[in-house]
């Protein structure tokens, strides 16, 4: 189901997730001794300075070794304990698919994976550092909840649902500052959207970094005369199936946005969805091939993941024949 929400666009203030992730990671550790924390030589990086000083005997740092981090986790989490595996992104999917795969979702292991810094968020580090390709990855393993939070509200929520949940789940942290535009109050449950607007000409479905984004191009449309609705989907996998379908049946056309390749991720699960039970013009805006090195900004530029690429996408699906729908 989904529910409808009206909230403008938030501040300009922008905020760092991997922050909220600390807290709310210190906090649940407070209230429950069971939570532990393992990681692969990036404390630093997934910000839990904080937490090994809280909690030092609950932090284990198993160096460069994603396979055998994944592993530890899965057995710590088969022992009673509730381990939060953290790494970048790219590192915790790629080196270690197998183990997430057998170890934790196989096996039903209540493994909370955290990806930190995903998408093109470290730029000039470039290609190896990119991670794009991990909500395709992830998609594909069976019991793997896939979960993209977009700003402060949704990253504490994101937590809190994975400690509750019965086996393991993937959480993106970002590493873009974001501005704060899903409601704190918004529900936050597998399978369930929030339309952060409303529309009737063009659905915008949007997940993580691209969310503020699309909700300004949803802004620009309507001084076009372009009434476009947007989705927020934070579960990527499972889907919202009845808002996406609700919104293709409603609207001319549906344009999906996501900081990862659009080969297997959310754009993929759209147009297979849409495509099955209620055919419309859609246009996947992503990465497509490998991510050059260069700026943050300047990949999401060269990609098109900004309000303008977003405006301009949903504005020429919007304006196309009425017979084309």
């Amino acid at each position: 189901m989904t529910e409808t929400i009206t909230n403008p666009l938030a501040q300009a203030t922008t905020y760092d997730c991997r922050q909220v992730f600390a807290e709310e990671l210190i906090a649940l550790a407070r209230e429950d001794d069971r939570v532990v924390v393992v990681c692969n030589d990036s404390v630093g990086s997934s910000n839990l300075g904080a937490f090994r000083a809280e909690f030092p005997d609950r932090l284990i740092n198993v160096g460069i070794a994603e396979q055998n981090m994944v592993g530890v986790g899965a057995g710590l989490a088969n022992a009673g304990l509730v381990p939060f595996v953290s790494a970048a992104g790219p590192f915790l999917t790629g080196r270690a698919l197998e183990q997430i795969k057998a170890d934790c979702a196989y096996s039903g292991h209540k493994v909370v994976l955290c990806g930190q810094s995903p998408g093109m968020a470290y730029g000039e580090l470039g290609p190896t550092h990119h991670s794009v390709e991990d909500l395709s990855w992830l998609r594909a393993i069976a019991e793997l909840p896939v979960v993209v939070p977009t700003d402060r509200a949704q990253t504490r929520a994101a937590i809190r649902w994975a400690h509750s949940h019965d086996g393991p789940s993937y959480l993106r942290i970002p590493r873009f500052k974001v501005p704060d535009v899903v409601p704190a109050d918004a529900p936050f449950s597998p399978g369930h959207a929030v339309t952060l607007r409303e529309g009737h000409d063009v659905t915008v479905v949007a997940v993580g970094t691209m969310v503020p984004r699309a909700l300004i191009a949803a802004d620009r449309l309507a001084a076009d005369g372009i009434s476009a609705r947007v989705l927020n989907t934070p579960f990527v996998d499972p889907l919202d199936e009845t808002a996406i379908l609700r919104a293709a049946a409603e609207t001319r056309a549906v344009v999906t946005v996501e900081e990862a390749t659009v080969s297997g991720g959310l754009g993929a699960a759209v147009a297979s969805l849409t495509g099955r039970h209620c055919p419309v013009p859609l246009r996947l805006l992503g990465v497509t091939g490998f991510a050059p090195t260069g700026s943050a900004e300047g990949l999401l530029e060269h990609f098109g993941l900004t309000a303008d690429g977003i405006h301009s996408a949903a504005r020429e699906l919007a304006r196309l024949p009425s017979s084309a729908s």
